[in-house]
């Protein structure tokens, strides 16, 4: 199923979506697998799958800790492809591969993409690669060519400019960091965030996913009027670090379905 496809799904269902976010190779290759499989029979609609990175610049210490546990049992590149592979001949729903730039460009870009799509992978989210980097990059121009196509990430300090530039590159969908910074559970929203989406909205007619410190269904609830996707990926992610393996599974599932709205 393509990222539109199950768009338009949620919409006929007249509901908001919920996107959610793993490590690859944590806690390892195996349960990562499993995970993803638990997030689709909890009714996810979309997974980032995270390619672990050293520096991961707009990730909070759960997820960073989380790459770093990743890395060093060994987990590489390959070893995401081989775990996307596997995932999508499990799974109908659209997975995408979120990282940085530096992964892109040392996997070498055009092969990156192409090993991408033959993995599965429904898109791209590259968080650090600025529009202005493509035509250096040209990683949209490889990202087209093979039909994979990159979500683009936006913040409450992006400018009028930037939001016009990302509407006229956006596919699929726009994701908005709740606030600026760093993921990470928050116990509260930004008090502006209705605001910003709105402004957002006067410049991007793709949906919206929303994410950056949603972690509840009361923060689901407070977004659903302004975005079609809500976004949860530290919450999970910390519950699964503060899970003895016995309880991980049942731990991650209960908390899926308190999400439903």
């Amino acid at each position: 199923m393509t990222i539109n496809d199950q768009l338009q799904k949620i919409a006929n269902e007249k509901r908001i979506g919920l996107m959610t976010h793993v490590v690859i190779g944590y806690p390892s290759l195996k349960q990562t697998i499993k995970l993803v499989q638990i997030m689709t029979e909890e009714g996810v609609d979309f997974v980032e799958l995270q390619i672990p990175f050293s520096d991961p610049l707009a990730d909070g210490p759960v997820i960073m800790r989380a790459c770093e546990d990743s890395l060093a049992k060994g987990v590489r590149v390959t070893d995401a492809f081989i775990t996307m592979k596997k995932l999508t001949s499990k799974v109908k729903i659209p997975l995408l591969f979120m990282g940085y730039y530096n992964t892109v460009f040392r996997y070498g870009v055009e092969k990156f993409c192409y090993d991408s799509k033959m993995a599965g992978a429904a898109g791209l989210i590259i968080p650090d690669m600025p529009l202005e980097e493509e035509r250096e990059e040209h990683l949209a121009m490889f990202a087209k060519k093979y039909s994979l196509p990159i979500i683009r990430v936006i913040s409450p300090v992006s400018t009028p400019d930037r939001l016009k530039k990302n509407a006229d590159a956006a596919e699929g969908f726009v994701y908005c960091s709740a606030r600026q910074g760093i993921t990470g559970v928050r116990q509260e929203l930004n008090p502006h965030l209705a605001e910003y989406l709105k402004t957002v909205r006067e410049f991007i007619d793709k949906p919206l996913a929303v994410g950056f410190g949603i972690s509840t269904r009361q923060h689901i609830e407070a977004i659903k009027t302004h975005a079609q996707v809500a976004v949860i990926g530290s919450a999970i992610i910390k519950i699964i670090q503060e899970s003895e393996e016995k309880e991980m599974e049942q731990r991650v599932r209960r908390f899926l379905s308190s999400l439903v709205v």
